[in-house]
């Protein structure tokens, strides 16, 4: 058996291309898979029936393995058993009419209200970066905005009137975003120094971007990222989230407060509920 695993691996790993973590992760739920076939007397892959792996599926539950790793393992067996089908050397695959278990959805991380006021206290606003910065955070909750959305606006994409963005989302489709006067105020102070501040021939290189990083190009999705975890840190709170916390807690300050759930779903842009 470990031969015929030993050819699978050699095989992902020069004609998938696959990473050195990838074929870690795949080497170790093989060889986990191998130690339980023959602890179960099996010798020979070509013995393995759906029950003995349906076995397997209630050993790693039993051990307390997370949903996302127990499917991770069934993939990896599947592909070994397809592999070894296509290389003739097994007539079927036990593994073709079982399901991949199905994975638990994970709620989303968001912050409380104290939290969100103490992050957006936190940047400097005596200083440029320190405004933008103050402007992007004050925008991603307000508008509960994808942080993609937020890097891809433009100037003119806001409305002081009216209070309103307008964002390209997903699909390149269009909607026009309600947005807080706290907000507004803060992307107003941030351009007005912005405009005083930076030099010209910065200005030009990207002038109709919102929001600009330092060389006068438009910021990344892993720049405000990586801006966020800077003011969470520094607000002295010790958690681990996303660049969308503040999205997901613009949704759940929302529903708190008794919005209902499909005006949320079309605050954040979503084709159907379930997401």
């Amino acid at each position: 058996m470990q031969e015929y695993i030993n050819k699978y691996l050699v095989h992902i790993e020069h004609d998938k291309n696959f990473s050195l973590q990838t074929l870690r992760a795949y080497r170790n739920d093989l060889n986990q898979y191998l130690s339980f076939l023959k602890t179960e007397g099996c010798c020979d892959l070509k013995d393995v029936n759906r029950l003995l792996l349906r076995k397997f599926l209630a050993f790693q539950k039993k051990h307390a393995y997370t949903k996302t790793t127990i499917a991770r393992k069934f993939v990896t067996i599947r592909s070994l058993y397809k592999f070894l089908c296509r290389e003739g050397i097994l007539e079927f695959s036990p593994v073709e009419n079982i399901r991949t278990p199905k994975l638990g959805k994970k709620l989303p991380k968001f912050m409380s209200i104290n939290e969100v006021e103490a992050i957006l206290k936190t940047p400097d606003t005596n200083t440029l970066s320190g405004l933008r910065d103050s402007a992007i955070m004050e925008t991603l909750y307000s508008t509960g905005i994808r942080v993609s959305e937020l890097v891809g606006l433009n100037i003119t994409n806001v409305n002081f009137q009216n209070d309103v963005i307008k964002v390209r989302g997903k699909g390149k489709k269009e909607r026009l975003q309600p947005i807080g006067k706290h907000a507004l105020n803060a992307i107003q102070l941030y351009l007005d120094k912005r405009n005083t501040e930076t030099e010209s021939h910065i200005l030009t290189k990207n002038n109709n971007a919102l929001f600009l990083n330092n060389r006068g190009g438009r910021l990344s999705v892993r720049s405000v990222a990586r801006m966020i975890e800077k003011y969470i840190k520094k607000a002295g709170m010790n958690l681990k989230i996303s660049p969308h916390v503040f999205r997901h807690s613009f949704a759940t300050h929302l529903l708190d407060r008794g919005a209902d759930l499909r005006s949320v779903q079309e605050l954040l842009g979503h084709a159907n509920l379930s997401t």
